[in-house]
Protein backbone atom coordinates (compact mmCIF):
# COMPACT_ATOMS: atom_id res chain seq x y z
CA UNK A 1 0.00 0.00 0.00
CA UNK A 2 1.14 3.54 -0.75
CA UNK A 3 2.57 5.01 2.50
CA UNK A 4 0.48 8.17 2.31
CA UNK A 5 -2.63 6.08 1.63
CA UNK A 6 -1.90 4.08 4.77
CA UNK A 7 -1.45 7.28 6.79
CA UNK A 8 -4.64 8.76 5.35
CA UNK A 9 -6.62 5.61 6.14
CA UNK A 10 -5.53 5.77 9.77
CA UNK A 11 -6.32 9.48 10.06
CA UNK A 12 -9.76 8.91 8.56
CA UNK A 13 -10.50 6.15 11.09
CA UNK A 14 -9.53 8.48 13.92
CA UNK A 15 -11.68 11.32 12.54
CA UNK A 16 -14.66 8.99 12.08
CA UNK A 17 -14.31 7.78 15.68
CA UNK A 18 -14.06 11.31 17.08
CA UNK A 19 -17.01 12.58 15.04
CA UNK A 20 -19.18 9.68 16.15
CA UNK A 21 -18.18 9.98 19.80
CA UNK A 22 -18.86 13.71 19.72
CA UNK A 23 -22.40 13.22 18.42
CA UNK A 24 -23.06 10.42 20.91
CA UNK A 25 -21.89 12.60 23.77
CA UNK A 26 -24.26 15.39 22.77
CA UNK A 27 -27.33 13.16 22.66
CA UNK A 28 -28.24 10.84 19.83
CA UNK A 29 -26.42 9.57 16.79
CA UNK A 30 -28.95 10.28 14.04
CA UNK A 31 -26.28 11.59 11.67
CA UNK A 32 -24.67 8.15 11.77
CA UNK A 33 -27.80 6.30 10.71
CA UNK A 34 -28.84 5.14 14.15
CA UNK A 35 -31.52 6.26 16.59
CA UNK A 36 -33.19 9.68 16.66
CA UNK A 37 -31.28 12.59 18.14
CA UNK A 38 -33.78 13.38 20.90
CA UNK A 39 -32.36 10.67 23.15
CA UNK A 40 -30.04 11.25 26.15
CA UNK A 41 -26.30 11.41 25.66
CA UNK A 42 -24.80 7.97 25.16
CA UNK A 43 -21.33 8.97 26.30
CA UNK A 44 -21.29 10.00 29.95
CA UNK A 45 -18.68 12.24 31.49
CA UNK A 46 -16.06 14.49 29.87
CA UNK A 47 -15.06 13.70 26.30
CA UNK A 48 -11.90 15.39 24.99
CA UNK A 49 -11.61 15.18 21.22
CA UNK A 50 -8.43 15.17 19.11
CA UNK A 51 -10.23 16.33 15.96
CA UNK A 52 -7.68 18.15 13.78
CA UNK A 53 -4.67 16.47 15.38
CA UNK A 54 -4.88 13.15 13.54
CA UNK A 55 -1.63 13.60 11.61
CA UNK A 56 0.44 13.53 14.79
CA UNK A 57 -0.99 10.25 16.05
CA UNK A 58 -0.80 8.58 12.64
CA UNK A 59 2.62 9.89 11.68
CA UNK A 60 4.21 8.79 14.94
CA UNK A 61 2.48 5.47 15.53
CA UNK A 62 3.07 4.02 12.07
CA UNK A 63 6.75 4.08 13.02
CA UNK A 64 6.12 1.96 16.11
CA UNK A 65 5.84 -1.82 16.38
CA UNK A 66 3.30 -3.64 18.49
CA UNK A 67 5.80 -4.26 21.31
CA UNK A 68 6.70 -0.59 21.59
CA UNK A 69 4.96 1.24 24.43
CA UNK A 70 2.90 4.40 24.45
CA UNK A 71 1.43 6.82 26.97
CA UNK A 72 -1.25 9.32 26.11
CA UNK A 73 -3.22 12.27 27.42
CA UNK A 74 -6.81 13.06 28.32
CA UNK A 75 -7.21 13.62 24.55
CA UNK A 76 -6.04 10.16 23.62
CA UNK A 77 -8.51 8.42 21.30
CA UNK A 78 -6.33 9.05 18.24
CA UNK A 79 -3.16 7.71 19.85
CA UNK A 80 -5.00 4.64 21.11
CA UNK A 81 -6.46 3.81 17.69
CA UNK A 82 -3.16 4.49 15.95
CA UNK A 83 -1.38 2.06 18.30
CA UNK A 84 -3.75 -0.71 17.21
CA UNK A 85 -6.57 -0.73 19.77
CA UNK A 86 -10.01 -2.02 18.82
CA UNK A 87 -12.44 0.84 18.06
CA UNK A 88 -15.44 -1.22 19.15
CA UNK A 89 -13.99 -1.92 22.60
CA UNK A 90 -13.03 1.73 22.82
CA UNK A 91 -16.55 2.86 21.98
CA UNK A 92 -17.98 0.43 24.52
CA UNK A 93 -15.72 2.00 27.14
CA UNK A 94 -16.91 5.48 26.22
CA UNK A 95 -20.49 4.24 26.60
CA UNK A 96 -19.66 2.81 30.04
CA UNK A 97 -20.41 -0.75 29.02
CA UNK A 98 -19.03 -3.95 30.54
CA UNK A 99 -17.39 -4.99 27.25
CA UNK A 100 -15.21 -1.86 27.16
CA UNK A 101 -11.46 -1.92 27.66
CA UNK A 102 -11.83 -1.00 31.35
CA UNK A 103 -15.19 -2.75 31.82
CA UNK A 104 -16.91 0.61 31.49
CA UNK A 105 -15.21 2.02 34.59
CA UNK A 106 -12.50 4.14 33.00
CA UNK A 107 -14.31 6.06 30.31
CA UNK A 108 -12.70 8.24 27.69
CA UNK A 109 -9.71 9.46 29.69
CA UNK A 110 -8.41 6.12 30.96
CA UNK A 111 -8.49 3.69 28.05
CA UNK A 112 -5.56 1.26 28.04
CA UNK A 113 -4.68 -1.81 26.00
CA UNK A 114 -1.48 -3.46 27.16
CA UNK A 115 -1.76 -6.05 24.36
CA UNK A 116 -0.76 -3.38 21.83
CA UNK A 117 1.58 -1.49 24.17
CA UNK A 118 -0.91 1.26 25.01
CA UNK A 119 -0.19 1.91 28.70
CA UNK A 120 -3.08 4.30 29.08
CA UNK A 121 -4.56 7.71 28.59
CA UNK A 122 -4.37 10.01 31.60
CA UNK A 123 -6.68 12.68 32.93
CA UNK A 124 -3.86 14.62 34.60
CA UNK A 125 -1.88 17.05 32.45
CA UNK A 126 1.77 15.89 32.08
CA UNK A 127 1.18 12.76 34.19
CA UNK A 128 2.01 10.47 31.29
CA UNK A 129 5.57 11.81 31.11
CA UNK A 130 6.95 10.17 34.28
CA UNK A 131 5.02 6.98 33.49
CA UNK A 132 6.59 6.81 30.04
CA UNK A 133 10.02 7.61 31.45
CA UNK A 134 9.69 4.83 34.01
CA UNK A 135 8.55 2.40 31.30
CA UNK A 136 11.55 3.34 29.16
CA UNK A 137 13.90 2.80 32.10
CA UNK A 138 12.35 -0.63 32.64
CA UNK A 139 12.96 -1.51 28.98
CA UNK A 140 16.59 -0.49 29.32
CA UNK A 141 17.14 -2.43 32.55
CA UNK A 142 15.60 -5.53 30.96
CA UNK A 143 17.65 -5.00 27.79
CA UNK A 144 14.52 -5.13 25.65
CA UNK A 145 14.82 -3.74 22.11
CA UNK A 146 11.75 -1.55 22.22
CA UNK A 147 10.98 2.12 22.72
CA UNK A 148 8.33 4.29 24.34
CA UNK A 149 6.37 7.07 22.66
CA UNK A 150 5.13 9.68 25.11
CA UNK A 151 2.42 12.07 23.89
CA UNK A 152 1.61 15.28 25.74
CA UNK A 153 0.28 18.73 24.95
CA UNK A 154 1.95 22.13 24.94
CA UNK A 155 0.37 22.97 28.29
CA UNK A 156 2.25 20.06 29.87
CA UNK A 157 5.55 21.82 29.18
CA UNK A 158 4.69 24.28 31.93
CA UNK A 159 4.26 21.58 34.57
CA UNK A 160 6.93 19.99 36.75
CA UNK A 161 6.83 16.44 35.34
CA UNK A 162 8.00 17.78 31.97
CA UNK A 163 11.41 18.86 33.25
CA UNK A 164 11.72 15.91 35.61
CA UNK A 165 10.87 13.34 32.95
CA UNK A 166 13.06 14.79 30.21
CA UNK A 167 15.98 15.25 32.58
CA UNK A 168 15.80 11.66 33.85
CA UNK A 169 15.47 10.29 30.32
CA UNK A 170 18.53 12.20 29.14
CA UNK A 171 20.67 11.40 32.18
CA UNK A 172 20.06 7.67 31.72
CA UNK A 173 19.87 7.75 27.90
CA UNK A 174 16.48 6.08 27.83
CA UNK A 175 14.74 4.79 24.68
CA UNK A 176 11.90 7.29 24.57
CA UNK A 177 10.37 9.61 21.98
CA UNK A 178 8.76 12.63 23.59
CA UNK A 179 6.01 13.99 21.35
CA UNK A 180 4.63 17.44 22.07
CA UNK A 181 1.27 17.67 20.35
CA UNK A 182 1.23 21.45 20.26
CA UNK A 183 -2.34 22.54 19.54
CA UNK A 184 -1.51 25.99 20.90
CA UNK A 185 -4.19 26.08 23.59
CA UNK A 186 -4.31 24.72 27.14
CA UNK A 187 -7.96 23.96 27.87
CA UNK A 188 -9.38 27.43 27.17
CA UNK A 189 -6.20 29.52 27.45
CA UNK A 190 -3.75 30.19 24.58
CA UNK A 191 -0.44 28.61 25.56
CA UNK A 192 1.90 31.13 23.95
CA UNK A 193 1.40 34.02 26.39
CA UNK A 194 1.76 31.59 29.31
CA UNK A 195 5.06 30.08 28.13
CA UNK A 196 8.33 31.89 28.77
CA UNK A 197 11.36 31.71 26.51
CA UNK A 198 11.53 30.21 23.04
CA UNK A 199 9.05 27.44 23.65
CA UNK A 200 8.93 23.72 24.18
CA UNK A 201 11.58 22.70 21.63
CA UNK A 202 14.13 25.03 23.23
CA UNK A 203 13.49 23.45 26.61
CA UNK A 204 14.27 19.99 25.24
CA UNK A 205 17.39 21.29 23.53
CA UNK A 206 18.53 22.91 26.78
CA UNK A 207 18.76 19.37 28.15
CA UNK A 208 20.74 18.33 25.06
CA UNK A 209 17.86 16.21 23.74
CA UNK A 210 17.87 16.33 19.92
CA UNK A 211 14.61 17.91 18.75
CA UNK A 212 12.74 18.28 15.47
CA UNK A 213 9.90 20.77 14.96
CA UNK A 214 7.39 19.90 12.23
CA UNK A 215 4.09 20.99 10.76
CA UNK A 216 1.76 18.75 12.71
CA UNK A 217 -0.94 19.05 10.03
CA UNK A 218 1.33 17.47 7.40
CA UNK A 219 1.23 13.74 8.08
CA UNK A 220 4.15 13.07 5.74
CA UNK A 221 6.33 15.55 7.63
CA UNK A 222 5.39 13.95 10.97
CA UNK A 223 6.02 10.49 9.51
CA UNK A 224 9.46 11.44 8.15
CA UNK A 225 10.57 13.08 11.40
CA UNK A 226 9.28 10.15 13.46
CA UNK A 227 11.07 7.67 11.22
CA UNK A 228 14.36 9.50 11.77
CA UNK A 229 13.94 9.95 15.51
CA UNK A 230 12.74 6.42 16.26
CA UNK A 231 15.67 5.00 14.26
CA UNK A 232 18.10 7.06 16.33
CA UNK A 233 16.48 5.89 19.56
CA UNK A 234 16.56 2.22 18.49
CA UNK A 235 20.25 2.64 17.65
CA UNK A 236 20.92 3.55 21.29
CA UNK A 237 21.01 7.31 20.91
CA UNK A 238 18.88 8.03 23.95
CA UNK A 239 15.75 10.20 24.07
CA UNK A 240 14.52 12.30 21.19
CA UNK A 241 11.93 15.08 21.01
CA UNK A 242 9.31 15.75 18.34
CA UNK A 243 7.51 19.10 18.43
CA UNK A 244 4.45 18.86 16.17
CA UNK A 245 2.53 22.12 15.77
CA UNK A 246 -1.11 21.38 15.04
CA UNK A 247 -4.58 22.74 15.89
CA UNK A 248 -7.52 21.45 17.90
CA UNK A 249 -10.68 22.10 15.91
CA UNK A 250 -13.09 21.54 18.79
CA UNK A 251 -13.59 23.05 22.23
CA UNK A 252 -11.92 21.68 25.33
CA UNK A 253 -14.64 19.03 25.69
CA UNK A 254 -17.23 17.78 23.21
CA UNK A 255 -20.04 20.00 24.52
CA UNK A 256 -17.85 23.12 24.54
CA UNK A 257 -18.51 25.31 21.45
CA UNK A 258 -15.13 27.01 21.89
CA UNK A 259 -16.51 30.51 21.42
CA UNK A 260 -13.51 31.96 23.28
CA UNK A 261 -11.41 31.35 20.15
CA UNK A 262 -11.04 33.92 17.37
CA UNK A 263 -13.35 32.76 14.54
CA UNK A 264 -10.88 34.07 11.96
CA UNK A 265 -8.16 31.89 13.50
CA UNK A 266 -10.44 28.85 13.49
CA UNK A 267 -11.46 29.40 9.86
CA UNK A 268 -7.82 29.63 8.82
CA UNK A 269 -6.97 26.46 10.74
CA UNK A 270 -9.81 24.50 9.13
CA UNK A 271 -8.30 25.18 5.72
CA UNK A 272 -5.20 23.30 6.90
CA UNK A 273 -7.15 20.24 8.06
CA UNK A 274 -4.64 17.35 7.90
CA UNK A 275 -7.17 15.22 6.05
CA UNK A 276 -7.67 17.89 3.39
CA UNK A 277 -3.90 18.33 3.07
CA UNK A 278 -3.32 14.59 2.72
CA UNK A 279 -6.20 14.17 0.27
CA UNK A 280 -4.71 16.86 -1.95
CA UNK A 281 -1.35 15.10 -1.93
CA UNK A 282 -2.96 11.76 -2.77
CA UNK A 283 -4.73 13.28 -5.75
CA UNK A 284 -1.43 14.73 -6.98
CA UNK A 285 0.11 11.26 -6.66
CA UNK A 286 -2.54 9.90 -9.00
CA UNK A 287 -4.81 8.27 -6.43
CA UNK A 288 -8.37 8.68 -7.68
CA UNK A 289 -11.04 10.60 -5.79
CA UNK A 290 -13.16 7.45 -5.95
CA UNK A 291 -10.48 5.44 -4.16
CA UNK A 292 -10.12 8.11 -1.48
CA UNK A 293 -13.89 8.30 -1.02
CA UNK A 294 -13.94 4.52 -0.55
CA UNK A 295 -11.47 4.89 2.34
CA UNK A 296 -13.74 7.51 3.89
CA UNK A 297 -16.79 5.25 3.57
CA UNK A 298 -14.93 2.25 4.97
CA UNK A 299 -13.94 4.23 8.08
CA UNK A 300 -17.44 5.57 8.62
CA UNK A 301 -18.99 2.11 8.22
CA UNK A 302 -16.51 0.61 10.70
CA UNK A 303 -17.37 3.18 13.34
CA UNK A 304 -21.11 2.85 12.68
CA UNK A 305 -20.77 -0.83 13.54
CA UNK A 306 -18.82 0.07 16.69
CA UNK A 307 -21.59 2.48 17.73
CA UNK A 308 -24.29 -0.14 17.22
CA UNK A 309 -22.37 -2.71 19.27
CA UNK A 310 -21.69 -0.20 22.06
CA UNK A 311 -25.29 0.91 22.32
CA UNK A 312 -26.47 -2.70 22.58
CA UNK A 313 -23.72 -3.83 24.97
CA UNK A 314 -24.57 -4.69 28.60
CA UNK A 315 -23.95 -2.36 31.51
CA UNK A 316 -21.50 -3.54 34.19
CA UNK A 317 -23.09 -5.72 36.83
CA UNK A 318 -23.64 -3.97 40.16
CA UNK A 319 -21.73 -6.76 41.89
CA UNK A 320 -18.59 -5.77 39.98
CA UNK A 321 -18.43 -2.33 41.58
CA UNK A 322 -15.70 -3.40 44.02
CA UNK A 323 -13.64 -5.35 41.50
CA UNK A 324 -10.44 -3.96 39.96
CA UNK A 325 -9.90 -1.55 42.84
CA UNK A 326 -7.35 -1.41 45.62
CA UNK A 327 -8.09 -2.58 49.14
CA UNK A 328 -6.37 0.07 51.27
CA UNK A 329 -5.92 -2.34 54.15
CA UNK A 330 -9.16 -2.12 56.07
CA UNK A 331 -10.21 -5.50 54.69
CA UNK A 332 -13.87 -4.51 54.63
CA UNK A 333 -15.57 -2.28 52.08
CA UNK A 334 -18.33 -0.10 53.51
Amino acid sequence: MNRLTELYRLMRRIRAFEDAAEIASQGGVAAWGLAAAAKPALVRGPLHLSTGQEAVAAGVCLNLVREDLLTSTHRGHGHTLAKGADPTKMMCELFGRASGYNKGKGGSMHIADFSVGMLGANGVVAAGIPIATGAAHALKIRKQPHIVACFFGDGAANRGPFLEGLNWAQVFKLPILFVCEDNRISATTPTGPMTAGEGVSARAQALAIPSIKVDGNDVEAVDAASKQLTAEIRAGGGPRFLHAVTYRFKGHVSVDPGTYRDPVEVAAALKLDPLIVARGKLLKQGISATAIDAIDTEAKDEIERALAVAEAAPWPDVASAYEDILDTGAGVWQ
